[in-house]
């Protein structure tokens, strides 16, 4: 019997996705876990995987078509099998089918891909795409991102569309100058252009999701100030041993710390469900990734329990996958507390906003050199400040100050993270 494949609920707040690519094609064979397609989420593009084996018999939308979630995508039957495409098409419910006999795979054997199946709907120019012009949702993502106007390039793509290498090929028309040049020595200064650029997915929904956060939940903050000089010590030592693509950061270090101290403040890595409090039971961090257009919290689960090589081997990879766009689910889903670290980008101080349903989101700054007080006498030393932000329906400020004072005993003497 062949099964039917839905759009993934990718996210507690996901509504809906875009189809934007077929890994495996129509006829080809696929294994259970296997990379199906590729749909971008408000928050990136992701890989999904296939939960059944077998033959991809047939493709029930188009790329670049916007699908709710739980919406038919595919269907998917046994080698040989003989699918009766009516019956299938007739167990999904009225709303959801795809039309009976249409097919949307494209001729991708030509170079351009511009031959397209007679079967393949065309949709009339103006009505069904954005702003008039046929772009794949990553085209159209990059040229928002990069000021370029979709009407001034051509596409390569099926039927005309415009695809990603066409935006990344593109090539602007210089624009004759209207610059007046004067007889003077002085330099002509040529004022930039204004331009307004609309709000890629991921930005609007990181504004939605922190505007909803900061007005509904009650942020309070404690700030501590840690000395590192131990911490560096340590992380230096560790890192003579270790071959350079396995080099460990502060931040690894201060991830494993945050998880241990989590154990014993419960309440700060939990959940509000209404009028209950729901204490996780696995400590999975959150860390927050700048990407191209916006910001990614991937998840390091279980990070109590990992070395910090570990830690190191799975945030390096899975911040990889993030920049690349080809993040898996489970790769930023599940957090259940945060940690943002500004420290690279020299930043002392700064607070963050809760990533809902968390309760709290630790923000870092960087380690610096600075003159501090011992035994009566100014010394030099390495301080880093922290600042945890917690929702105050969960916590009060006296656990976040004790949470704080843990996290102080594990960055302090840091071979407790190693034991």
């Amino acid at each position: 019997m062949a099964d039917i494949v839905t759009m993934p609920k990718l996210g507690f707040d996901m509504a809906e996705g875009v189809l934007v690519r077929w890994v495996v094609l129509e006829g080809e064979a696929i294994a259970k876990g296997a990379v199906l397609a590729e749909i971008e989420t408000d928050k990136a593009t992701v890989e999904v995987e296939s939960t059944y084996e077998g033959i991809v018999a047939r493709h029930l939308v188009p790329e670049g078509e916007v699908i709710p979630v739980n919406d038919p995508i595919a269907v998917i039957s046994a080698p040989g099998e003989d699918v009766d495409f009516d019956q299938i098409l007739g167990e999904i419910p009225e709303g959801k089918q795809a039309p009976t006999g249409t097919t949307f795979e494209e001729d991708r054997s030509s170079p351009s891909g511009a031959e397209e199946s007679a079967q393949v709907p065309v949709p009339v120019e103006g009505e069904q795409y954005p702003r008039g012009v046929k772009a794949t949702p990553v085209a159209r993502r990059m040229a928002d991102e990069k000021g370029i106007n979709l009407r001034t390039v051509q596409g390569t793509g099926t039927g005309g569309r415009i695809t990603k290498s066409d935006i990344e090929a593109f090539v602007p028309t210089a624009a004759p100058s209207r610059e007046t040049v004067l007889p003077s020595t002085l330099p002509v200064i040529a004022r930039g252009e204004t331009q307004t650029i609309p709000l890629n997915r991921l930005r609007a929904a990181i504004g939605r999701r922190m505007k909803e956060a900061k007005q509904q939940v009650p942020h309070f903050y404690v700030t501590n100030d840690y000395d590192m000089a131990a911490l560096l010590d340590l992380r230096k030592q560790v890192n003579l041993l270790l071959p350079e693509d396995e080099k460990t950061s502060v931040n690894d270090y201060i991830l494993k710390a945050a998880a241990l101290s989590l154990r014993e403040f419960p309440n700060l890595n939990a959940s509000l469900d209404g009028d209950q409090v729901i204490r996780h039971g696995q400590v999975n961090i959150g860390v927050a990734v700048a990407v191209e257009g916006g910001l990614l919290t991937v998840v390091c689960r279980d990070a109590d329990l990992k070395p910090v090589r570990l830690i190191t081997a799975e945030v390096r990879a899975m911040v990889a996958r993030a920049r690349d766009g080809k993040v898996k689910p489970e790769d930023i889903e599940g957090s259940t507390f945060s940690v943002s670290n500004l420290g690279m980008f020299d930043v002392d101080h700064f607070i963050a906003i809760i990533n809902p349903p968390e309760a709290a989101i630790l923000a870092v700054g960087a380690a610096r050199e600075v003159p501090v007080v011992e035994n009566g006498q100014v010394v030099p030393g390495l301080r880093m400040k922290a600042t945890i932000s917690v929702d105050h329906r969960v916590s009060d400020g006296a656990e976040a100050a004790q949470f704080m004072q843990a996290l102080a005993t594990y960055l302090q003497e840091p071979l407790r993270l190693m034991v």
